[in-house]
Parts: structure tokens; C-alpha cells; sequence
């Protein structure tokens, strides 16, 4: 009788999970989006092409948008919010950009700049004021800079001190999510192209995904409780592609294992949500996990670049090309 209750529970709690859906809070926007940062349930903010800024404080009924002046066509692929009035945005191509706002977006203050040949920011992490920016590797070292204020000052750690990349290695500015920071002072980041990597606790860890190609490799990565571990990624050019797009460990990166039911397709951004629920977007919809990545199922056919949890609460949203939207149930 106790196991049969158990199966039923979980039968309960999974059916519960998928039958969320997807709701459009905003849509035919002109720009694409891939930075998206959800300081609450009611307050979140997006960043995308076009010099591009949004913030809503309302769960996405009204929105303020705004074009960043002096970087009207700049791309700004990952943005980090404190509340609804301080927020960060990282612009992607050379001269490379930071930017802050301490009042809801109408003035932006550049915190770091960078003119050096060939930069390439890809994604930034925070852990309350310490942050931490990755970009394609220069001089065959990923390039790496910190911050200890909440993105008021940064700086560049030594290139002795940074991963060294492979050949044709690089990362994705594909949803701000191939960084995390673990605790104040480590962090962890997945790279893509020709081989895929993660890097974590100074340990160079090759991933069993889809590689080979510029194309190819991991896009994102989460942990859960400092354990497991799950990547996604694949090949964008060929969005419907399920091989090799997610790898699982639960030994802290140790050892990684695939999914026997992977994601719909190729996937730019995965999120852990809560107990053993994850969720993970891309160019061809949305997929849910129940049991810690080993199964996923399609929950939409709405594509997204990008989906975040709530810091303090349980919504999450999700950003793309042309359109935010909500999870509900």
C-alpha cells in the first residue's frame, strides 16, 4: 500500500508539473532578447538587440521600455537587475561595454569598456555583489574580469590565471546562462565549437555533447544545491537535433551521463526551478524535467532564448525574438 501511495504521489506531482503552459505577456517587439533577469515575482527585466532595455513591475501587464542612448544599435545579451531601479547590461561585440543604471533606466553609467582586437562578452553571473563576466578567449585564454560592488568597478584577472582554450573554443552569448557563480569566489562556465568543456574548481571537464563545428557544443549550464549539474546546448543551426544537447552529473561535475529522454531539440538556456524540476528553452520550444534531467518533456512550441527563475519567488519568465512570456498553470 505505502509503495503504491508513492507511485500515486509522484504520478500527482508530475502530472502537476507538465500541465503548465505558457502565456505571452509581450509580443511582434522589435528587437531580439536574450538578457533577462527576474528580481521577483512581479518585477523583471529584459536586454536585447537594437540598444534594447524593458522592465516590468507587474508580472508583465505594462511594460517601460527604453533604447539606451548612445548605443541605440549596440547588442546587449546579458543583463544583471538588483531591484527595480539598479541593473547592469553587457554589450557582446568589440568595443566592449558595461553599463549600470540606479534609476530605473533613465541614465546609464559605463562601468568598464574595452577596445582590445577581437572581444567577445558572452555572459555574466552574480552572487549578491560579486559578479563575474566570461568572453571568447584572447590569446588562447578565456577572458575573465570580476567585481566585488555590485558592478560599480571591475577587473581583469591575470591571463596566467584564466582556462586555457582549445582550438576553436569558444562560448555562447546565447541567454547570459553559460557562467554561474557557486559562491563568493568560485565559479563554473561551459564553452562550445569545436570541442565543449565546463570549467570548474580549476578542473578542464570535457562534456558528452553534440561538438565539432562552430555551431555546436553547450550553451548553459545550472546546479542544484552545489551537485548536480546540467548542461544543455546542441547545434544551433539544426534546432530540432536532440543528440548530444544535454549531459547530467550529480557527482559536482566528476562524472557526466546523457538523458534517456532528452530535450525537443537544440536548447540555449536551462534553469533549476525546484526539488528535482528543471526547465529548458530554445529556438523550437520549451522542455520540463521532473526527475533531474533524465526525462524531459515538451511543454510549448514557443521559442525562446532564454527563461529565469524568480531570485526571490517561483515565476519564471522567458525571453526571445520578438516575445517575453510567462509560465503559468
Amino acid at each position: 500500500m505505502k509503495k503504491i501511495f508513492a507511485v500515486l504521489v509522484f504520478y500527482i506531482l508530475s502530472q502537476d508539473i507538465f500541465c503548465q503552459r505558457i502565456n505571452i505577456c509581450a509580443h511582434s517587439l522589435t528587437s531580439s532578447f536574450r538578457g533577462l533577469s527576474v528580481v521577483s515575482d512581479n518585477v523583471f527585466w529584459v536586454s536585447g538587440s537594437n540598444g534594447s532595455v524593458g522592465r516590468s513591475e507587474d508580472a508583465g501587464k505594462s511594460w517601460k521600455w527604453m533604447k539606451v542612448k548612445g548605443f541605440e544599435k549596440t547588442d546587449f545579451r546579458d543583463i544583471e537587475a538588483f531591484n527595480k531601479k539598479t541593473a547592469i547590461i553587457m554589450s557582446v561585440d568589440e568595443p566592449a561595454f558595461i553599463l549600470r543604471t540606479i534609476d530605473g533606466g533613465e541614465n546609464w553609467k559605463v562601468v568598464y569598456e574595452n577596445h582590445s582586437k577581437g572581444m567577445f562578452l558572452d555572459a555574466m553571473d552574480f552572487s549578491d555583489k560579486d559578479g563575474i563576466v566570461v568572453g571568447d578567449p584572447v590569446n588562447g585564454r578565456f577572458f575573465i574580469i570580476r567585481t566585488s560592488d555590485s558592478g560599480k568597478n571591475w577587473h581583469q584577472i591575470p591571463a596566467g590565471n584564466s582556462p586555457a582554450a582549445d582550438s576553436g573554443e569558444a562560448c555562447f552569448a546565447a541567454s547570459g546562462t553559460n557562467v554561474r557563480k557557486l559562491s563568493k569566489s568560485k565559479s563554473m562556465f561551459v564553452s562550445g565549437g569545436l570541442t565543449s568543456h565546463i570549467f570548474i574548481k580549476n578542473k578542464k571537464i570535457l562534456l558528452p555533447l553534440l561538438q565539432g563545428k562552430e555551431s555546436t557544443g553547450a550553451n548553459s549550464v545550472d546546479v542544484k544545491r552545489n551537485k548536480t549539474l546540467i548542461v544543455v546546448g546542441g547545434d544551433f543551426l539544426k534546432k530540432d537535433v536532440v543528440d548530444g544537447n544535454c549531459a547530467i552529473s550529480n557527482d559536482d561535475g566528476e562524472t557526466w551521463h546523457t538523458p534517456k529522454t532528452p530535450p525537443s531539440g537544440y536548447r540555449s538556456c536551462v534553469e533549476y526551478l525546484s526539488k528535482n524540476n528543471w526547465i529548458t528553452c530554445g529556438l523550437n520550444g520549451v522542455d520540463i524535467s521532473s526527475d533531474d534531467g533524465m526525462n524531459w518533456k515538451k511543454i510549448s512550441d514557443e521559442g525562446f532564448n532564454v527563461c529565469r527563475k524568480a531570485k526571490k519567488g517561483k515565476t519564471v519568465y522567458f525571453a526571445g525574438a520578438g516575445r517575453i512570456g510567462k509560465l503559468e498553470q
